[in-house]
């Protein structure tokens, strides 16, 4: 059975996303329980040198919904905006990312597959194709900041294990 660019790259987007909204609720819920402000979250790092977790959940939403966006105008670049400062906030930018992905039209969404994509930041020029930018750049990006902001959560004591990091399974019906 042949695969398709939506098959290799839109349901794994949404089953993380998925996963990491539901991070964020356990997040919260931590938060409440140990009298902790969100913001001891929000801002927490794993190293100094590494962004928080609030950009760790925006930049899931950048390396999904984001590069498609940035396919389709030829060009991605990094998102320098400033990350939500609030749970409700992040979970709007997943949950946003989210509708927009289950929105997509799978041929539509094919399509782009030959598209070309310009990656620019700074002096940096990548030059892609949309399929590949999608499969060698921004999903190893997506993954990276997903499995970051659950290892900041994890290291900041919200109990989450292997399950809550993949979400649910697309089990055979």
């Amino acid at each position: 059975m042949p695969i398709s660019l939506y098959d290799a790259v839109v349901p794994s987007n949404l089953q993380i996303l998925g996963a990491v909204d539901k991070l964020l609720g356990k997040a919260e819920a931590f938060c409440a329980e140990h009298g902790r402000a969100d913001s001891d979250l929000i801002d927490a790092r794993l190293a100094p040198d590494m962004l928080p977790l609030g950009y760790q959940v925006k930049s899931c939403a950048a390396h999904s919904v984001g590069a498609i966006a940035g396919v389709r105008a030829g060009q991605f670049g990094p998102d320098l905006s400033p990350w939500p400062t609030d749970f409700a906030g992040l979970h709007a930018a997943i949950q946003g990312a989210i509708a927009e992905l289950s929105a997509l039209d799978q041929a539509e969404f094919d399509a782009l597959g030959e598209n070309d994509t310009l990656f620019a930041f700074g002096e940096m020029k990548l030059p892609f194709t949309g399929a590949n930018f999608l499969l060698s750049f921004s999903q190893p990006n997506f993954y990276f900041h997903a499995t970051t902001a659950y290892a900041i959560l994890r290291a900041q004591g919200v109990k989450v294990g292997k399950g809550d990091f993949m979400g649910m399974p697309r089990i055979k019906r």
